[in-house]
């Protein structure tokens, strides 16, 4: 499966049962529904999956859903994080083993150092196997910092570094990236309320959070604003930025499991330490959500369909 990278690709969230095992059943159904309303690929175990609460053989199985069930229409790209540069290594060459078509790498959890390290850790993983890999940069998560320079000099050793998942939240590394790697490196964007005004810097493609429950809310802005639809992407990104924030703060994996529990796709459980929302936070967000809801707007019937996308030229 060649990988598409100009597109939405949902970086999924991983499904619980009542007792917090993997519903394996609701996972291929919601992999479906994503794909079917014109997602290009699909990152499952990354962050708003969840990744740090599941076992090693709990992620296995939940790539293996994955590429069984929409692998053979797009890629599955799952996101390979470990506390150890062994554990990564394995999880890459697994993820290869079982199908995926790319990785998306990402720095170690807790520990974060310097580029030395963290270039060493990032090479092995990448090295590891030869499948296409996106670079996961994310400092406010995971206070790593793959500066523009970094991402160069990685491309520049490691041939099937094709990507990179620029989550800064600073659209000046979008320019930047570009200025230095022209082509080289493809640049999506992980930061939900940042997707219209980093298209416009020249990214093309978006690792979406909120795509989860509104996939084609996302589908459509995404190609209005590659089409350089002003007009229509402001109007709906208007209506879609209140959800869209929900991505980029703490508790980003219940906000979104309560978007998919309110459109019946999903429910809000999380593992722990993660809690389902409660209290105000719960009423803020359900208001927000419900809102959203009230007001969705009616989608182009032209948006309906898998078509081509019209790229403008930059």
């Amino acid at each position: 499966m060649k990988v598409n990278w100009k597109g939405v690709i949902p970086a999924i969230t991983t499904p619980f049962n009542a007792d917090l095992t993997v519903d394996e059943s609701f996972l291929a159904k919601h992999s479906r529904w994503l794909v079917d309303e014109g997602s290009v690929g699909l990152v499952p175990i990354g962050s708003l999956g969840e990744s740090a609460t599941l076992s090693p053989a709990e992620k296995r199985k939940v790539m293996e859903t994955c590429v069984k069930t929409v692998g053979d229409r797009v890629p599955v790209i799952p996101g390979i994080a470990a506390l150890s540069t062994a554990e990564a290594v394995t999880l890459a060459k697994d993820a290869k083993a079982i199908g995926c078509s790319a990785l998306m790498v990402l720095p170690p959890y807790v520990y974060s150092s310097d580029w030395r390290e963290m270039k060493a850790h990032v090479s092995a993983v990448i090295a590891a196997t030869d499948l296409p890999c996106m670079l996961y940069n994310n400092p406010i998560a995971y206070k790593t910092d793959f500066l523009p320079r970094h991402i160069l000099e990685l491309a520049g050793e490691l041939p099937n570094l094709h990507a990179v998942k620029e989550s800064s939240a600073d659209l000046r590394r979008v320019m930047a990236i570009r200025a230095l790697s022209g082509a080289r490196v493809q640049i999506l964007v992980g930061v939900d309320d940042a997707i219209v005004e980093a298209i416009d810097a020249g990214a093309i493609g978006w690792i979406a959070g909120l795509v989860n429950a509104f996939p084609a809310e996302s589908v459509a802005l995404y190609r209005y604003a590659r089409e350089g639809r002003k007009a229509e992407a402001f109007s709906l990104y208007q209506w879609f930025l209140p959800l869209l924030r929900m991505d980029t703060v703490v508790k980003f994996v219940q906000l979104i499991k309560l978007a998919q529990q309110r459109v019946g796709m999903g429910s809000d459980r999380v593992r722990p330490p993660r809690l389902q929302l409660s209290g105000e936070e719960l009423r803020e967000a359900m208001t927000v959500i419900d809102s959203a809801l009230a007001t969705r707007p009616q989608l182009k019937a032209e948006l309906s369909s898998n078509a081509p996308v019209k790229v403008p030229t930059y």
